[in-house]
């Protein structure tokens, strides 16, 4: 998956349509991965991660159907989970709080 193939309108879709279906897990990681790529200060190469992991995510056929009852979403989970580690030091805490920010408008406290 390249960075061409992902899109801030297919992200934001697919969270607002899939966001109590993913579950709070799938969303926070996928959000932390979006606001890391917002900062100006992440390097190209994990910018790169970044967007093929989300490109992955909102991709409407992957390796495990989302609509798969209790199993939708792990495979995406598997992917946001395997960038986090490769860009861990890109998710700061401004990253968290925006993150949180939106989680909280989505899911109350």
């Amino acid at each position: 998956m390249s960075e061409q193939e992902f899109t801030e309108q297919g992200f934001w879709q697919k969270l607002t349509d899939y966001a109590r279906t993913a579950g709070k897990e799938v969303v926070e990681k996928a959000l932390w991965l979006y606001y890391a790529a917002q900062r100006p200060d992440t390097p190209t190469w994990a910018k790169g991660v970044i967007f093929g992991a989300l490109g992955y995510f909102i991709m409407p056929l992957d390796a495990i159907p989302d609509l798969t009852p209790m199993m939708g979403f792990t495979d995406d989970l598997g992917a946001l989970a395997a960038a986090i580690g490769m860009v861990s030091l890109f998710i700061d805490e401004e990253v968290k709080t925006k993150s949180n920010a939106t989680m909280t408008r989505w899911f109350g406290d």
